[in-house]
């Protein structure tokens, strides 16, 4: 029987390493669906129109190196505030979830439309100034030239659009369990989860 963990979560919340490390302890597949729209806004930066590339969107795009610079993210952003984006990466996502011996999946939507039955749900968040932190950090570890105030500047402005777009806001589910990770360590954020997804599956 699928079990499906759903996480969400705004920018650099740790939801990701979360559910990459929840995936491990619980024998579970893994599908970070921010890269399906980090694909999506790849192939927009390349010219292509936002929902015929979300229409012709092939896993392996999920592959393609440079998905995970600042640039494409904004692009993301963008293309995931677009109703006919959102709906054609509905069903890949909904499918992956209920794959045979469970799933987790992590993203802004997971918990509220992509799988409102999932038995798990986490909500992982922190202050924007904490989460600009880590970016910030990741960036300038990845050779890139930014400054925290721009960091923290394109935070708060993705979260804006996240939380204030029309179709699929990103908002915790009524359900979900909400695991605030600013004052924790990755291995604190993990274990906390660990036990909540434990709880849910004992009913």
């Amino acid at each position: 029987m699928a079990f499906t963990i759903a996480i969400d979560g705004p920018a650099a919340s740790g939801k990701g390493s979360v559910a990459r490390r929840l995936a491990e302890h619980f024998g579970l597949a893994h599908l970070d669906t921010g890269l399906l729209y980090r694909a999506v806004g790849a192939r927009m930066m390349q010219g292509e129109e936002p929902i015929a590339a979300a229409q012709a969107l092939r896993a392996d795009d999920l592959d393609v190196p440079g998905l995970r610079t600042a640039e494409v993210g904004v692009a993301a952003s963008r293309v995931g505030a677009i109703p006919e984006v959102r709906a054609a990466l509905l069903d890949f996502q909904r499918a992956f979830a209920r794959r045979s011996g469970g799933a987790v999946l992590d993203g802004r939507d997971i918990g509220t439309v992509i799988c409102p039955e999932a038995e798990a749900k986490l909500f992982v968040t922190a202050t924007a100034e904490v989460r600009a932190e880590r970016r910030f950090r990741e960036l300038i570890g990845d050779g890139h030239d930014t400054t925290l105030a721009a960091v923290l500047d394109d935070i708060r402005a993705r979260d804006a659009r996240d939380m204030g777009r029309a179709d699929a806001p990103l908002k915790a589910a009524d359900d979900a369990e909400v695991l605030d990770t600013s004052a924790l360590t990755l291995e604190d954020s993990v274990a906390a989860a660990i036990a909540l997804v434990e709880a849910a599956r004992a009913g």
